[in-house]
């Protein structure tokens, strides 16, 4: 399994960039996705989640709600990121997550997923 997160990069805040994370080697229909991110010095926290169907429920950390939007494409086994009004805050690297299995009350939990992409840099200026 391999998830390749790219998009990341330097943003003054307010901005906004769209992070991309493609998956292979797995059935990505049948996965949850997510976004988490780690700042230096401090634990990897969740960022957003969604279900299996493009349709299907999301979920967002309480600092990002109304800001970022995640979303997929099952056709292209990407899972995306929209993020926007950007703050210096967001700075860390993103990584998104895949897991089959993962119960829905368990998304914010690192330990719960079962695959991570390498991470993507993103630096918001003040």
């Amino acid at each position: 399994v391999q998830l390749q997160a790219s998009g990341g990069g330097l943003v003054q805040a307010g901005g906004s960039l769209r992070l991309s994370c493609a998956a292979s080697g797995l059935t990505f229909s049948r996965h949850r996705m997510g976004w988490f991110r780690q700042a230096p010095g401090k634990e990897r926290e969740f960022v957003a989640g969604i279900n299996s169907s493009a349709g299907g429920p999301r979920n967002y950390a309480d600092s990002v709600k109304g800001r970022f939007t995640i979303s997929r494409d099952n056709a292209k086994n990407t899972v995306y990121l929209q993020m926007s009004s950007l703050k210096p805050e967001d700075t860390a690297v993103y990584y998104c997550a895949a897991s089959e299995r993962i119960i829905w009350s368990q998304l914010a939990f690192p330990n719960a997923w079962s695959y991570w992409g390498q991470g993507t840099q993103v630096t918001v200026s003040s």
